[in-house]
């Protein structure tokens, strides 16, 4: 069982006027393999710099990240990132965008192409495998990313925001398959969206986050991602326990963000 620790985290920028920004403090959590975790909170909360430490493209002022035992020092292929912006090579195909960790890895094709070919079916693909990427709608795109990054064989799937600029129901759908392929291929995933509801539906465990300095709030543990692998998710949302956490968790954040706005209007004084 792999295990990722983060152990109290301290994330801070200094800023060339020599002031600071304390944008993460003393965060810590554990998680096991198989593990799905979403993240949320108001805006400023750290949520973007505490996943972009957990790949590695930050090195945190205090505290560290570790996975099965190592010190996360950087970026690594045991750590896969799905962006809000697929971040694809928009003139290779989506089959040639697929197989590229693994050609990088220096894998031939006998090696990657049925992993290649089975992922391109569970996402959807099959038929587009040939088409150029930015012939595709933003939805399938975002399939692509998820190909691609399974396709290298992450321990941790890390996804800021994958679903964000989607329409809703492309959106709805694309939660659909996340869920999908959080339980067939059992990879541990954190996920970082502004939406609430998202949040509720893709996380069996859930942060809310707190602002400035970015710190755990509370913590959920939650029935509505294994509900989700086997119900329709508008079933899913019509749950009364689940529109009574919507409601609490929104009520927080608002609350939050009634505060950060009042700590301007004190600074603006």
């Amino acid at each position: 069982m792999s295990t990722l620790s983060i152990e109290n985290i301290s994330m801070r920028f200094d800023l060339p006027n020599g002031s600071h920004v304390q944008a993460l403090q003393d965060v810590g959590l554990t998680l096991n393999t198989g593990e799905l975790l979403s993240i949320l909170g108001p805006s400023g909360c750290g949520k973007t710099t505490l996943l972009n430490i957990l790949a590695g493209f930050l090195a945190p002022t205090q505290g560290q990240i570790t996975l099965n035992g190592a010190r996360v020092n950087g970026p690594g292929a045991e750590r896969g990132m799905v962006f809000q912006q697929g971040a694809l090579f928009e003139w290779m195909s989506v089959r040639d965008n697929v197989s590229f960790g693994p050609r990088m890895a220096g894998q031939r094709e006998a090696q990657w192409k049925g992993t290649v070919d089975h992922l391109l079916d569970v996402v959807g693909l099959r038929d587009f495998k040939d088409k150029s990427v930015y012939e595709l709608s933003g939805g399938m795109q975002q399939r692509v990313a998820l190909a691609r990054c399974l396709a290298n064989e992450p321990d941790v799937i890390l996804m800021d925001e994958p679903l964000g600029a989607l329409d809703a129901l492309t959106r709805e759908k694309m939660q659909g398959l996340v869920l999908k392929l959080w339980k067939e291929t059992g990879k541990t995933i954190i996920l970082i969206t502004h939406s609430v509801e998202e949040a509720l539906l893709l996380g069996e465990r859930l942060l809310v986050m707190a602002p400035r300095p970015g710190r755990i709030h509370r913590e959920y543990h939650l029935p509505f991602a294994e509900m989700g692998v086997q119900q329709d998710l508008r079933s899913v949302k019509k749950h009364p326990e689940f529109a009574a956490r919507r409601e609490e968790i929104l009520s927080m954040i608002w609350d939050m963000e009634e505060e950060i706005m009042g700590r301007s209007a004190e600074a603006t004084a």
